[in-house]
């Protein structure tokens, strides 16, 4: 089984195309500490490829909380999740400006390109650099991110 990075979840190269049975899959995904991602049961542990993140964060808001901004994301396969300090945003440069968002354990969603552009005009300054607030956690922008420059 490889999920792809446009979010698309195969088998045996074929995609499985019933959203159901990918949500279901989805509830029972887990990273491990040696980095590889598992679907996990009862009755067994099985390895699969991931190919950048297993989720896409697809929808975002953003509300007025009572530590100041929140932003909440919607993934691909139904979770809902407010950025904050138990599910921080990292942002990765390696090959252009890409933002993610822990959803739960280890596993993390790239938010699409649309949503990448729409968290940009969250970002904030100050003389420690570019950053986006969110659920009373201050989550860093690489430096250089905001110029184009990042690396």
């Amino acid at each position: 089984m490889v999920i792809r990075a446009d979010g698309s979840w195969t088998y045996l190269g074929t995609p499985i195309g019933r959203p159901a049975l990918v949500r279901l899959f989805s509830s029972v995904l887990r990273k491990d500490d040696d980095g590889r991602t598992y679907l996990v049961t009862p009755a067994e542990r099985l390895g699969i490829t991931v190919e950048d993140a297993p989720f896409l964060a697809v929808e975002m808001s953003r509300d007025e909380g009572e530590v100041g901004p929140v932003l909440t994301f919607r993934t691909n396969v139904g979770d809902v999740v407010a950025a904050g300090p138990d599910h921080p945003l990292r942002f990765a440069t390696d090959y252009g400006f890409a933002p993610y968002l822990r959803v739960r354990g280890r596993l993390e969603a790239k938010l699409t390109r649309a949503l990448a552009f729409d968290l940009a005009d969250f970002v904030e300054t100050d003389g420690e650099g570019a950053f986006v607030r969110s659920g009373g956690a201050r989550f860093d922008l690489p430096t250089g991110a905001v110029d184009g420059t990042a690396s």
